[in-house]
């Protein structure tokens, strides 16, 4: 009784932590466009608000030692990984606490400690340089595998295709995630992509392809962990597509003018956060208290990053020939 009771307490734990960290990247994304109405932030970004359960989802499906890579829209990623709000906003807001000096900006984090390579501001660019982790993964002869996140714009360039039939023929350990978010910058998927599901696309190159709801943290948890099951046992590498939807537009330029009418609506009907809130709720996991206790401690973290990094210098000029090698 006293193993099942733990048990569920563990569980019951674990849920709140993912949670706590959906909410956590919600609150930094919209603090990242508060910044840059303040004028605090230069240049430009790309933030995910409505996609943190596929962020979430993944982390909890990976160990540090695994390898990810993602996209210029990364954020989520970064934090569910375990990147800190500081080191996060270090980077964004350019200042020598961020994670590579403040020298990468919002679109070029890393950190291999918790197993997240650089990020990418090219298109697709991740998805060769994930095959290529899962390469040295098998090489070393260790159970890691490597895991590359991408939009469904990706799926139509050629590192794509070149990725997934390398990996299959050499039975990679690797997991390609496409985070379908309807839109590939400012185009709807229908108007690039002649197929409905992407995930079909992986029959080509001899490997499993599964759709799931990328609105359902549970969902992503369930599926990312079977694919990285898969791939640690050496039986190869799976595309899944986790359907899901960004509420900002593709930078903070974009009002997103292009969306139907009711489509945001739609979508926001099935918000990953608020409907995961719901879940808890009725399963007793999470009180209104605790909720609101939850989103208090998320919103000062948040608030004490941003001071934190507001107050932090800035890196030198020559920090640009830092980790160059030839």
């Amino acid at each position: 009784m006293t193993k099942e009771l733990d048990r569920r307490e563990e569980i019951s734990k674990d849920r709140l932590f993912r949670f706590e960290r959906m909410l956590e990247i919600r609150s930094f994304e919209d603090r990242v466009q508060d910044l840059f109405a303040e004028g605090l932030v230069h240049g430009t970004t790309h933030t995910c608000q409505g996609q943190e359960a596929v962020a979430v989802g993944i982390a909890s499906a990976l160990r540090p030692t695994d390898t990810v890579t993602c996209t210029y829209r990364g954020h989520g990623v970064a934090l569910a990984l375990g990147l800190t709000p500081e080191s996060l906003l270090g980077e964004i807001m350019g200042r020598q606490i961020g994670s590579v000096g403040g020298v990468g900006g919002s679109m070029h984090l890393a950190l291999p400690s918790i197993g997240l390579l650089p990020t990418f501001a090219i298109v697709g660019a991740g998805i060769p340089v994930a095959a290529g982790a899962a390469l040295r993964h098998q090489v070393m002869k260790t159970d890691d595998v490597a895991l590359a996140v991408f939009g469904d714009g990706s799926t139509n360039i050629g590192a794509f295709h070149e990725g997934l039939n390398l990996a299959s023929i050499w039975n990679l350990p690797v997991v390609f995630v496409c985070e379908n978010n309807q839109y590939g910058e400012y185009s709807r998927i229908e108007k690039t992509t002649p197929i409905e599901n992407i995930c079909e696309r992986a029959v080509s190159y001899g490997m499993p392809g599964k759709k799931f709801d990328g609105q359902d943290v549970d969902d992503v948890v369930a599926a990312v962990s079977d694919a990285v099951e898969v791939a640690r046992s050496g039986n190869g590498p799976t595309l899944l597509e986790l359907e899901t939807y960004r509420y900002a537009g593709h930078s903070r330029a974009d009002t997103a003018p292009y969306r139907p009418e009711g489509e945001f609506d739609e979508w926001y009907e099935r918000d990953p956060i608020n409907t995961f809130c719901e879940r808890l709720k009725d399963e007793g996991v999470l009180s209104e208290s605790k909720e609101s206790e939850i989103r208090k401690i998320v919103d000062q973290r948040i608030e004490t990053a941003v001071e934190t990094v507001k107050n932090s210098p800035a890196p030198e000029v020559k920090s640009m020939f830092n980790n160059i090698y030839a």
